[in-house]
């Protein structure tokens, strides 16, 4: 079931290109039976202790995941692998971005969200100080060498984490709307952000949320998870993840994966969204872990005319859930 309507304005956004058959919901989604499919690596002191949250593109037929990853500290760096299948994986023995700057000790570089336009890859990740964190930027020609330009919001605040500046989990569109690029990110509503060059962001933060929690699997809180997409039917996809307050049944503190929509004709509201969660934490390795009972979904990719998704399973390992549209009934 979703709210609210689920028809498009009239036309899609102006540029970018629609990647494969996306439509609302995305799914049904098969977990790989080769889940995990990254853990931690011991002779990677870096990666020593876990892996998860990734994000992911297709590169040259090829498919291309940054993850976060962490020490024995819990200090995080984010990391490199690739694939030709879209599950098995090599990873690059270094890490490509590590925590460098004040604002990102000790808590490191996390949960890496990445978007390639004109030949440029557009990395958001978190900072995390000990006390706040921070909504950064990153620029790289190749995945590999990546340039910094800082925290987005240094100020911003969040409701539910009071008065130190707090924003994260930002979520790029690739298709221009109104001849502006837009960003959905927040950790407990989505709020909004606009750019016309995708290094300067702006935002009325938290006084105009996208979408709040309404179902009780969500009622925690909710954040953006992949980059968003566009569908056939010219409306924004956003896969986002939410965290349950205890009622109606759900595992307090359990994260799982919603699907919303959004209105080109108005990119700052909600339209429509899942009544029930498409992805919720079943197996061992997503109910036992760093943090329990945890799907975290960030990466998403259209490769070989199938649906990838890869996710964090408890904040421990990497997951893999796969949708061949073919295969819908």
């Amino acid at each position: 079931m979703v709210l609210g309507g689920a028809t498009p304005a009239g036309a899609a956004p102006r540029g970018g290109t629609r990647t494969g058959r996306a439509r609302f919901p995305l799914g049904p989604f098969t977990r790989s039976e080769a889940n995990p499919i990254l853990r931690p690596e011991p002779d990677h002191p870096w990666e020593s202790a876990y892996l998860y949250n990734p994000c992911a593109l297709v590169v040259d037929g090829r498919v291309a995941l940054l993850y976060r990853a962490q020490d024995a500290a819990k200090t995080s760096s984010i990391g490199l692998a690739w694939s030709d299948d879209g599950i098995h994986f090599r990873r690059r023995p270094e890490p490509v971005l590590r925590p460098t700057e004040p604002y990102e000790r000790p808590g490191g570089c996390e949960d890496p969200r990445v978007v390639r336009i004109d030949g440029t890859y557009y990395l958001t990740y978190t900072a995390y100080d000990g006390t706040s964190a921070l909504l950064c930027l990153a620029t790289s020609p190749d995945l590999v060498h990546w340039t910094k330009h800082g925290p987005l919001f240094p100020e911003l605040r969040d409701p539910i984490h009071g008065d130190k500046p707090w924003n994260k989990a930002g979520a790029i569109l690739t298709t221009p709307v109104d001849g502006k690029y837009w960003m959905y990110f927040g950790e407990s509503n989505i709020y909004w952000a606009t750019s016309t060059d995708l290094l300067h962001w702006e935002t009325v933060g938290n006084e105009d949320p996208v979408a709040e929690p309404v179902f009780p699997w969500e009622g925690s809180l909710i954040e953006p998870g992949p980059p968003p997409l566009v569908t056939e039917d010219g409306l924004i996809l956003l896969v986002y993840n939410g965290r349950s307050d205890g009622k109606g049944g759900w595992t307090k503190g359990q994260y799982s994966g919603g699907q919303l929509l959004v209105d080109p004709a108005d990119p700052t509201k909600a339209v429509a969204r899942l009544e029930r969660p498409f992805l919720v934490p079943t197996s061992d390795d997503e109910q036992d872990g760093q943090v329990n009972h945890v799907v975290f979904s960030e990466g998403l990719v259209h490769f070989r005319g199938a649906w990838f998704l890869y996710y964090g399973m408890a904040d421990s390992v990497l997951g893999a859930a796969v949708w061949r549209p073919d295969d819908r009934s």
